[in-house]
Protein backbone atom coordinates (compact mmCIF):
# COMPACT_ATOMS: atom_id res chain seq x y z
CA UNK A 1 0.00 0.00 0.00
CA UNK A 2 1.79 3.02 -1.52
CA UNK A 3 0.48 5.46 1.10
CA UNK A 4 1.60 7.62 3.98
CA UNK A 5 -1.25 7.96 6.86
CA UNK A 6 -0.01 10.98 9.56
CA UNK A 7 -1.96 11.63 11.62
CA UNK A 8 -2.83 15.41 12.25
CA UNK A 9 -5.58 15.02 14.75
CA UNK A 10 -8.87 16.01 14.08
CA UNK A 11 -9.23 19.43 12.82
CA UNK A 12 -11.06 22.04 14.76
CA UNK A 13 -13.85 23.45 13.51
CA UNK A 14 -13.42 26.70 13.17
CA UNK A 15 -15.81 30.16 12.44
CA UNK A 16 -15.94 31.22 9.33
CA UNK A 17 -13.79 35.07 10.98
CA UNK A 18 -11.64 32.59 12.93
CA UNK A 19 -10.72 31.09 9.43
CA UNK A 20 -9.97 34.10 7.84
CA UNK A 21 -8.12 35.84 10.95
CA UNK A 22 -5.64 32.80 10.70
CA UNK A 23 -4.67 32.97 7.33
CA UNK A 24 -4.68 36.85 7.32
CA UNK A 25 -2.17 36.34 10.39
CA UNK A 26 -0.37 33.43 8.63
CA UNK A 27 0.24 35.44 5.26
CA UNK A 28 1.85 38.61 7.45
CA UNK A 29 3.80 36.87 9.62
CA UNK A 30 5.63 35.74 6.38
CA UNK A 31 5.41 39.15 4.89
CA UNK A 32 7.53 40.23 7.99
CA UNK A 33 9.81 37.58 8.25
CA UNK A 34 10.46 37.75 4.59
CA UNK A 35 11.51 41.46 5.32
CA UNK A 36 12.84 42.17 8.93
CA UNK A 37 13.88 37.94 9.42
CA UNK A 38 13.20 36.46 12.99
CA UNK A 39 14.07 38.60 15.20
CA UNK A 40 11.34 41.70 13.65
CA UNK A 41 8.86 38.89 13.82
CA UNK A 42 7.28 39.87 17.01
CA UNK A 43 3.37 39.40 18.77
CA UNK A 44 3.01 43.12 18.95
CA UNK A 45 4.24 43.64 15.73
CA UNK A 46 2.53 41.17 14.45
CA UNK A 47 -1.03 42.11 16.13
CA UNK A 48 -0.35 45.63 14.92
CA UNK A 49 0.70 44.89 11.48
CA UNK A 50 -1.90 42.42 10.72
CA UNK A 51 -4.75 45.56 12.46
CA UNK A 52 -5.91 42.49 14.95
CA UNK A 53 -5.92 42.46 18.58
CA UNK A 54 -3.26 41.56 20.79
CA UNK A 55 -5.48 38.71 22.50
CA UNK A 56 -6.44 37.65 18.85
CA UNK A 57 -2.80 36.68 18.33
CA UNK A 58 -2.15 35.48 21.40
CA UNK A 59 -5.01 33.23 21.59
CA UNK A 60 -4.71 31.92 18.20
CA UNK A 61 -0.46 31.38 19.06
CA UNK A 62 0.07 31.54 22.63
CA UNK A 63 4.02 32.33 22.44
CA UNK A 64 5.89 34.25 19.58
CA UNK A 65 7.36 30.39 19.61
CA UNK A 66 4.31 29.20 18.59
CA UNK A 67 4.31 31.76 15.65
CA UNK A 68 6.90 30.16 14.19
CA UNK A 69 5.52 26.77 15.13
CA UNK A 70 2.24 27.28 12.95
CA UNK A 71 4.31 28.69 9.77
CA UNK A 72 6.52 25.15 9.89
CA UNK A 73 3.50 23.18 10.43
CA UNK A 74 1.91 24.96 7.30
CA UNK A 75 5.04 24.26 5.12
CA UNK A 76 5.26 20.85 6.47
CA UNK A 77 1.81 20.04 5.29
CA UNK A 78 2.45 21.26 1.61
CA UNK A 79 5.58 19.42 2.01
CA UNK A 80 3.75 16.44 3.26
CA UNK A 81 1.54 16.79 0.33
CA UNK A 82 4.69 16.42 -2.17
CA UNK A 83 5.51 12.88 -0.52
CA UNK A 84 1.65 12.17 -0.52
CA UNK A 85 0.87 12.67 -4.24
CA UNK A 86 3.89 14.53 -6.23
CA UNK A 87 5.82 13.31 -8.88
CA UNK A 88 8.14 10.75 -8.46
CA UNK A 89 10.70 9.78 -7.04
CA UNK A 90 9.45 11.95 -4.21
CA UNK A 91 5.92 10.83 -4.76
CA UNK A 92 4.47 8.23 -5.63
CA UNK A 93 5.23 5.31 -8.59
CA UNK A 94 9.42 5.10 -8.21
CA UNK A 95 11.19 1.91 -6.65
CA UNK A 96 11.50 2.22 -2.87
CA UNK A 97 14.78 2.44 -2.77
CA UNK A 98 15.22 5.77 -5.12
CA UNK A 99 11.70 7.50 -3.21
CA UNK A 100 14.16 6.80 0.54
CA UNK A 101 16.98 8.86 -1.54
CA UNK A 102 14.65 11.98 -3.02
CA UNK A 103 12.84 11.87 0.74
CA UNK A 104 16.08 12.59 2.14
CA UNK A 105 17.37 14.50 -0.71
CA UNK A 106 13.73 16.64 -0.48
CA UNK A 107 14.00 17.09 3.31
CA UNK A 108 17.52 18.44 3.60
CA UNK A 109 16.59 21.08 1.06
CA UNK A 110 13.67 21.44 3.47
CA UNK A 111 15.43 21.70 6.44
CA UNK A 112 17.77 23.97 5.16
CA UNK A 113 15.40 26.58 3.51
CA UNK A 114 13.49 26.81 6.66
CA UNK A 115 16.62 26.87 9.20
CA UNK A 116 15.69 30.36 10.59
CA UNK A 117 12.21 29.52 11.23
CA UNK A 118 12.53 26.00 12.44
CA UNK A 119 15.42 27.51 15.13
CA UNK A 120 13.04 30.04 16.26
CA UNK A 121 10.42 27.99 16.83
CA UNK A 122 12.27 26.43 19.50
CA UNK A 123 10.40 26.01 22.69
CA UNK A 124 12.44 25.42 25.78
CA UNK A 125 9.30 24.09 27.48
CA UNK A 126 8.62 21.35 25.47
CA UNK A 127 11.11 18.16 24.99
CA UNK A 128 10.85 17.76 21.19
CA UNK A 129 11.28 20.98 19.34
CA UNK A 130 9.26 21.00 16.21
CA UNK A 131 7.02 18.26 14.35
CA UNK A 132 5.92 16.67 17.95
CA UNK A 133 2.84 15.86 16.17
CA UNK A 134 3.35 13.60 13.58
CA UNK A 135 6.77 12.07 12.93
CA UNK A 136 6.62 12.29 9.43
CA UNK A 137 10.12 10.97 8.77
CA UNK A 138 10.04 7.89 10.68
CA UNK A 139 6.35 6.78 9.47
CA UNK A 140 7.22 7.52 5.65
CA UNK A 141 10.71 5.81 6.16
CA UNK A 142 9.16 2.77 7.67
CA UNK A 143 6.20 2.94 4.88
CA UNK A 144 9.41 2.50 2.36
CA UNK A 145 11.62 0.16 4.26
CA UNK A 146 8.72 -2.30 4.79
CA UNK A 147 8.85 -2.60 0.25
CA UNK A 148 12.84 -3.78 0.33
CA UNK A 149 14.59 -7.01 0.93
CA UNK A 150 16.12 -6.27 4.08
CA UNK A 151 16.79 -10.00 5.77
CA UNK A 152 17.32 -9.77 9.27
CA UNK A 153 17.05 -5.70 9.77
CA UNK A 154 14.21 -4.53 12.80
CA UNK A 155 12.64 -2.06 10.29
CA UNK A 156 10.87 -0.73 12.99
CA UNK A 157 14.54 0.80 14.99
CA UNK A 158 15.79 1.29 11.39
CA UNK A 159 13.18 3.81 10.84
CA UNK A 160 14.00 5.46 13.76
CA UNK A 161 17.19 5.81 13.17
CA UNK A 162 17.69 6.88 9.87
CA UNK A 163 14.45 9.40 10.53
CA UNK A 164 16.71 10.79 13.65
CA UNK A 165 19.99 10.90 11.19
CA UNK A 166 17.99 13.01 8.65
CA UNK A 167 15.87 15.40 11.02
CA UNK A 168 17.34 15.72 14.37
CA UNK A 169 21.00 16.22 13.78
CA UNK A 170 20.38 18.52 10.82
CA UNK A 171 18.15 20.91 12.91
CA UNK A 172 20.79 20.94 15.77
CA UNK A 173 23.43 21.32 13.22
CA UNK A 174 21.59 23.92 11.62
CA UNK A 175 20.57 25.94 14.31
CA UNK A 176 23.89 28.35 15.25
CA UNK A 177 23.93 31.26 13.27
CA UNK A 178 27.42 30.76 12.52
CA UNK A 179 26.61 28.28 9.94
CA UNK A 180 24.91 30.61 7.55
CA UNK A 181 27.72 31.59 6.24
CA UNK A 182 27.93 27.81 5.14
CA UNK A 183 24.66 27.63 3.79
CA UNK A 184 26.04 27.48 0.06
CA UNK A 185 26.32 23.89 -0.85
CA UNK A 186 24.93 22.51 2.84
CA UNK A 187 21.88 20.90 0.51
CA UNK A 188 23.87 19.02 -1.54
CA UNK A 189 26.17 18.23 0.80
CA UNK A 190 23.56 16.45 3.30
CA UNK A 191 21.65 14.94 0.15
CA UNK A 192 24.22 13.19 -0.89
CA UNK A 193 25.32 11.93 2.59
CA UNK A 194 21.96 11.01 2.96
CA UNK A 195 21.84 9.29 -0.40
CA UNK A 196 25.44 7.15 0.40
CA UNK A 197 23.76 6.16 3.68
CA UNK A 198 20.51 4.72 1.68
CA UNK A 199 23.03 3.10 -0.90
CA UNK A 200 24.94 0.74 2.00
CA UNK A 201 21.86 0.02 4.31
CA UNK A 202 19.61 -1.23 1.64
CA UNK A 203 22.72 -2.74 -0.32
CA UNK A 204 21.48 -6.22 -1.55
Amino acid sequence: MDRLVVSWGRPRAERADAVRNRLHLLTTAREMFAEQGADGLTMDGLAQRAGLGKGTVFRRFGTRAGIFQALMDDDERTFQQQVLAGPPPLGPGAPARERLIAYGRARAGFMVAHRAVARAALDGSQPVPVGTRAPMSQVHIRMLLGQLSLDGVDRDMLSVQLAAALDGPVLLYLSSDELDEAVDGLEECIGQAWQDLIERVCRP
